[in-house]
């Protein structure tokens, strides 16, 4: 058996490489996908003819300058964004949204940037459908919106 598997050390190696990058598609962190790599290398020395020490080498001189030094470069480009990026629902605040019926304290629904909402008033005021309102607050699945103040009309008295 031991036989076989140095006379066939690529099969080991291939097994370990879909192993490895399994893994890292469940973890996502890209530590196993460095070590997949180094799998690889060591896969391709198998067919240069490496005695099966020298792959086993190769295999964790790869894999540990990959998590040592392209790693760290992978992980900087991934969280490019600034950390006080909005995601998800929390976006969706200060954002104007539409009503698309009566909009009370305890029920209505808005839309908000294509999407229908179910919404309620903080304070418990009611406001009329087709009025353009402000999202305060994403509770669960429930916008909670305030009706942007007003502009005040300019006077045109005539003296």
């Amino acid at each position: 058996m031991f036989e076989w598997l140095l006379e066939n050390g690529w099969i080991l190696w291939l097994v370990l490489f879909l192993g490895l990058a399994a893994v890292e598609t469940l973890t996502l962190d890209l530590f196993f996908v460095m070590m997949a790599m180094g799998a690889l290398a060591a896969m391709i020395s198998t067919f240069l003819g490496a005695a099966f020490f020298l792959q086993v080498i190769i295999f964790c001189v790869v894999s540990l300058l990959m998590v040592l030094v392209v790693r760290p470069v992978a992980l900087k480009h991934l969280k490019r964004g600034s950390p006080d990026q909005l995601s998800n629902v929390d976006r969706l605040i200060g954002e104007s949204a539409l009503t698309l019926d009566i909009v009370t304290g305890e029920s209505g629904t808005v839309k908000i940037g294509g999407d229908t909402w179910s919404a309620r008033t903080l304070d418990g005021s009611l406001i009329p459908a087709g009025e353009r309102v402000a999202v305060t607050r994403i509770d669960g699945a429930t916008a909670l919106i305030s009706a942007p103040a007003r502009p005040q009309a300019a006077d045109s008295g005539a003296v």
